[in-house]
């Protein structure tokens, strides 16, 4: 029996705003600009701020870093505030982030800019929490296979147009359409986005928050910088065990928030859901974290971006360029041909994902994307000296990493959770997919420079890299076979639409 709102509405649905979704891909996309079509100018970022590459690599971390606490903190803060409010937060936070990188007279000021975007990545899970507080399942699926398409920006060929308008007018271009994009997104938010009820009782939990943050924090700036700092360095250790401390102070503090009242989120239903009043709720309930809907889904995100993102974002572009031990190609047709295609096949796959999900059920689309996945780096893996194996293989990884996989596990983590906890969950699956992003390039660089240091040869020094990733999506498969499915993800036929109508305020 599915969880059901706190909220009863006995009237009809009201109708769904006609730009709602235009204006929710616009808000999104005027935050992935700035993950995508930057990462071929950061040459010229360092040039023009007469900065070292790694204050630039500096960068980049910080901005996934926030990705990934600004995922679980605004997601769950808009529970308690209301979707929208956090949503025009976020783009107020995109504008000035946008603003001070097109504009940043030094290094720091560019910093503090990438910082302030980092947080507004937030914008995907509060469109996919948005959308299913008012859409049916159905078009609910639909409307979020459309935002995970964007989730790889505009097919590939964004990465191309950056390193275009890096090399003839600059990277503040960048920043500088980023910041008209997100000022229409922003205002498109604001004027088509229906403001819905908060879904949670209660006041936000700092405390636990602040130990998430910094134990996730902690955790990535030492997976980030660890081949760079050294692996058994202090600093390197220091950031990882203070990391891991604070995470477990986080478990600490939300077994006892979640102890402190309210009904088990394993098994409680309809008005039995909903959770008792107190003065501040968990950040997540620690025994929906323990529960095979959750503990799962989050490991299957992190294994599953640590194996493809990883593969796909260094270990492939190195290989394929690499003209000792890969294909010898230039920048520009290594992302052509090994790139590009998989990005443009994701945004098909993404759709598909969309309308099967509420018919045939999250989970199930998610272990196709996954045994999909698994079965193209079988392939790719012994036949990557081939460049059309390889090339097919990633094709494949486009359909089912980039498109069934990434929504799917994106619109379980939705329909799944508590509806006093949806952002919580969803949240956290949104920070999954950058601890498994930074796991697996650095994984990946670790893998290939100990190899290379070795005294490997040719594409033996790839061979580390490839069978890591090959190992990584086989744990995934695993993990994606543990998820348990919940009624809300058995089928559209199973939900009862009624009860998932919010109270809409215009």
């Amino acid at each position: 029996m599915p969880f059901r709102s706190r909220e009863r509405v006995a009237t009809a649905p009201p109708a769904t705003p006609r730009f709602l979704l235009p204006a929710l891909v616009l808000a999104v996309l005027g935050y992935q600009i700035n993950a995508t079509m930057l990462s071929p100018a950061l040459p010229d970022v360092a040039r023009r701020l007469d900065t070292s590459s790694s204050l630039v690599g500096l960068s980049q971390t910080l901005f996934f870093l926030l990705a990934a606490v600004g995922q679980v903190t605004m997601a769950r803060l808009s529970d308690y505030r209301g979707r929208k409010p956090i949503m025009l937060l976020c783009g107020a936070l995109l504008i000035l982030g946008n603003l001070a990188c097109a504009l940043a007279p030094d290094i720091s000021v560019y910093l503090a800019g990438r910082v302030l975007q980092g947080v507004s990545a937030a914008m995907f899970s509060l469109s996919f929490l948005t959308l299913n507080d008012l859409l049916p399942p159905a078009a609910f699926g639909r409307a979020a296979g459309i935002i995970s398409a964007v989730n790889g920006g505009f097919a590939g060929v964004d990465a191309i147009v950056g390193g275009r308008l890096a090399d003839t007018v600059g990277f503040r271009a960048i920043f500088f359409g980023g910041l008209l994009l997100s000022v229409v997104g922003t205002a498109a938010v604001a004027r088509y986005v229906p403001a819905v009820a908060p879904k949670a009782e209660g006041a936000m939990d700092w405390l636990g928050a602040t130990l998430l943050g910094l134990g996730l924090s902690g955790v990535l700036v030492g997976l980030a910088q660890g081949a760079g700092w050294g692996w058994t360095s202090a600093a390197t250790l220091g950031c990882v065990l203070g990391g891991l401390a604070a995470l477990t102070a986080f478990v600490l503090v939300q077994r006892t928030r979640s102890a402190g009242g309210g009904t088990d989120p394993g098994t409680a239903t309809g008005a039995d859901a909903r959770p008792a009043a107190r003065t501040t709720t968990a950040v997540i309930d620690i025994r929906l974290l323990a529960s095979r809907r959750a503990w799962p889904l989050l490991l299957t995100v992190t294994l599953t971006l640590a194996g493809a993102f990883g593969a796909l974002a260094l270990t492939i572009p190195l290989f394929t360029q690499d003209p000792q031990a890969g294909y010898g190609l230039s920048a520009t047709r290594s992302a052509l041909l090994y790139a590009t295609p998989a990005a443009a096949i994701g945004v098909i796959g993404a759709p598909l994902a969309g309308y099967f999900g509420p018919r045939v059920g999250w989970r199930r689309v998610a272990l196709v994307g996954s045994a999909g996945s698994l079965l193209a780096f079988a392939v790719a893996v012994p036949f990557r000296e081939q460049p059309w194996a390889l090339f097919a293989a990633l094709a494949v990884l486009g359909l089912t990493y980039n498109g069934l996989s990434i929504t799917a596990l994106n619109g379980f983590a939705v329909v799944s959770a508590p509806k006093d906890q949806q952002g919580a969950l969803t949240g956290l699956t949104g920070a999954c997919f950058g601890i498994g992003a930074s796991l697996g390039t650095a994984l990946a660089s670790g893998l290939i420079t100990a190899a290379s240091t070795g005294g490997a040869t040719g594409s033996a020094a790839y061979t580390g890299a490839f069978e890591a990733a090959l190992a990584l999506l086989a744990l995934a498969m695993v993990t994606a076979l543990a998820i348990k499915a919940v009624p809300a993800d058995a089928g559209e036929g199973a939900r009862d639409d009624a009860e998932r109508v919010p109270a809409v305020h215009l």
